[in-house]
């Protein structure tokens, strides 16, 4: 059974029709991993909040991969988040118009830090990005590449917006990524799986959650990359 049916998205014609299209096949893991945690700030995870959202069987299952990755020296783990002047200096017009929740999206406020349940540790990055995808105007292609990464596992929110945009730069960027279907969320249930489904169809592997941490734990240690001189 695949990953698509486990999670009811879509019907087992519908995947048929994407099979003989030629959409749907596996990047599989490869040799060195890291866990990208997208956006689990404030803003996204309280669900009083304008994007906000009951994202906490997500944060549960994000803290259980955690877990699984902090045993190990080898897997490096980058949070995200999103954040602009309070001037909007650095926040362009066009993005303000579409999509004005950005307006509250000010560095250094409650919306924008990291949930505390998430524990980030000192040698953990946290990158601020601009816009929807973690690659777009940041560093990530820069540590991943360094640490001679070839494998993302995606984790977070949203589905339909940051997790798919993060999935489809993988990709674009030559990475496999990976996305535990219990570990992401949106606000919109209908988004989140329309969005699965075609995020395994076009960019990465959609996997039960059980599986990702069975593979963790079984994977051989392949060592931690150090960059310095």
């Amino acid at each position: 059974m695949t990953a698509v049916q486990t999670h009811g998205l879509g019907n087992r014609d519908l995947l048929d029709q994407y099979l003989a299209a030629g959409f749907a096949g596996s990047v599989g893991w490869g040799e060195r991993v890291a866990l990208l945690v997208i956006d689990m700030a404030g803003a996204w995870t309280r669900p009083d909040e304008m994007i906000g959202a009951d994202l906490d069987g997500v944060l549960h299952n994000i803290r259980r991969l955690l877990e699984v990755v902090r045993e190990r020296d080898d897997i490096p783990v980058v949070f995200t988040t999103m954040a602009y002047d309070e001037t909007y200096s650095d926040l362009p017009l066009v993005t303000r118009l579409k999509t004005p929740h950005s307006e509250r999206m000010i560095r250094g406020s409650e919306r924008v830090r990291l949930v505390p349940e998430l524990d980030r540790r000192p040698h953990e990055a946290l990158i601020e990005k601009p816009r929807a995808s973690a690659f777009f105007n940041t560093n990530l292609l820069s540590i991943l590449v360094a640490q001679r990464i070839d494998t993302v596992i995606v984790v977070g929110c949203s589905t339909s917006g940051c997790i798919r945009s993060t999935c489809e730069s993988a990709l674009d960027y030559g990475f496999r990524a990976i996305v535990p279907a219990e570990a992401v969320g949106d606000r919109s249930a209908s988004a989140h799986e329309a969005n699965l489904f075609d995020i395994n169809a076009r960019y990465a592997d959609v996997l039960p959650i059980e599986e990702v941490i069975d593979h963790l734990g079984r994977r051989p240690r392949t060592g931690a990359v150090t960059t310095g001189g």
